[in-house]
């Protein structure tokens, strides 16, 4: 059975010159062991990204 996922929203309002930019923030509100599994699996990525471009500074 799949459960639909609710989020998180955060409103956030910056005026740059003379406009005004609006950014909406959704996060998912989930069970604590899909979240550290969510988190585990983005730091790997992450560590992957830096480790294959670590090596290629000049």
């Amino acid at each position: 059975m799949h459960t639909q996922t609710k989020y998180k929203s955060e409103m956030k309002t910056a005026v740059l010159g003379d406009r005004t930019i609006t950014i909406k923030n959704l996060t998912p509100i989930l069970p604590p062991q899909e979240r550290e599994k969510r988190r585990r699996e983005v730091e790997q990525q992450l560590f992957d990204v830096f480790r294959k471009y670590a090596g290629q500074r000049g």
